[in-house]
């Protein structure tokens, strides 16, 4: 007999905990479902700071689940030991909540985290002066669109927040993962070329249909005229197949949107302190061209409640790693840096003294 794997998670909180753990659901009213998550508030006197945990890109439950680590447990833990109440939330379409992902857009998973924190808004022992939200990934970008149009915001935290355009983001990932795994400078040229196609005729494209004929058309044309002779048929089938496979229709609507998404304009409207922190060796988001453009938006704008921070030897989910590849995340018992945490949660606690 097999034995299951076990996976060891020292950091995972297990009860019982120093707080009140609340199941709680809330309403999108926009689109009509209900979401489900945790609510953890200190014990003593209230009304508490509070924060919206806000998740990635992909559908994911409210720990943030990802190779049996739960950040986001592990986050809110912590902040709640430190006096900070928290609500975590399924993603839509995921366990407790509603809705569904498909045909979902980042502007769409917005109206999630506004729900949340329109909730929170409502509790008795939560300060509403005092209430943020802190965004990992696609959640720092959700943060930024929602402290750009509302001001009831105290705070945000994004954690490997993209600062430039969804485009660049992923044209740059896929360029620095192959370069780290060792691929050949003129095919990560090849590549980041043919991926450049690809986001141009998506954003000229909403239908996935003629995105995706004119794209098979693109990469024939390229493969044909560029390496005739250098990839066999079989291997330009595949890759056709693989980058067909890796945009499937039910996620177009996300990608399309995700790609034509510019932070920028966004920063100019965010007046609430600001703290951005981006791991050192994360091959999601690059630390140096995202937290510049933020530090610039937010400085052009005026804003100069602003701690920005690229900290050394931190993937994508802030462990401390050797490449920062994906490949690392599951192997790594940490799931969250404690250092990073107690930046977190110092930096929240004196914008809300």
């Amino acid at each position: 007999e097999t034995e299951a794997i076990v996976l060891n998670r020292p950091q995972e909180p297990q009860p019982p905990y120093p707080y009140q753990e609340e199941e709680v659901r809330f309403t999108n009213n926009k689109e009509g479902f209900t979401l489900g998550g945790t609510l953890t508030v200190p014990d003593g006197e209230g009304p508490f700071p509070a924060a919206v945990l806000v998740t990635g890109s992909g559908s994911q439950n409210r720990d943030e689940e990802i190779f049996g680590h739960k950040p986001f447990k592990v986050i809110a833990d912590y902040l709640t030991r430190k006096g900070i109440a928290v609500l975590r939330y399924d993603d839509r379409g995921v366990n407790a909540s509603g809705g569904s992902a498909s045909g979902a857009t980042t502007a769409d998973l917005a109206t999630d985290a506004r729900a949340a924190m329109d909730f929170l808004l409502t509790r008795s022992e939560i300060d509403p002066s005092r209430t943020g939200i802190i965004g990992h990934s696609e959640g720092a970008l959700i943060a930024f669109m929602l402290a750009s149009s509302h001001e009831d915001f105290a705070y945000v935290v994004s954690l490997a927040g993209p600062g430039v355009d969804g485009r660049t983001i992923l044209l740059d990932q896929s360029e620095h993962i192959a370069r780290l795994s060792g691929a050949a400078e003129p095919i990560l040229e090849d590549n980041r070329h043919v991926m450049s196609g690809v986001y141009d005729i998506m954003i000229a494209n909403e239908s996935y249909e003629t995105w995706r004929e004119e794209t098979l058309e693109f990469t024939s044309k390229f493969y044909s005229e560029k390496l005739r002779g250098s990839y066999s048929e079989e291997e330009i089938q595949r890759g056709k197949d693989n980058l067909l496979a890796s945009i499937p229709e039910p996620a177009y609507a996300w990608m399309r949107s995700f790609v034509m998404l510019d932070p920028a304009p966004l920063f100019a409207s965010i007046t609430c302190p600001v703290l951005a922190l981006n791991g050192e060796k994360d091959c999601q988001v690059l630390p140096e061209a995202n937290i510049d453009a933020i530090k610039t938006g937010l400085h052009n704008a005026g804003n100069n409640r602003l701690q920005a921070e690229i900290l050394p030897g931190l993937n994508h989910l802030f462990q401390n790693c050797e490449t920062g590849l994906l490949n690392e995340y599951g192997v790594i018992e940490e799931t969250f840096d404690p250092e990073t945490l107690k930046i977190i949660s110092d930096w929240i606690l004196q914008q809300v003294d």
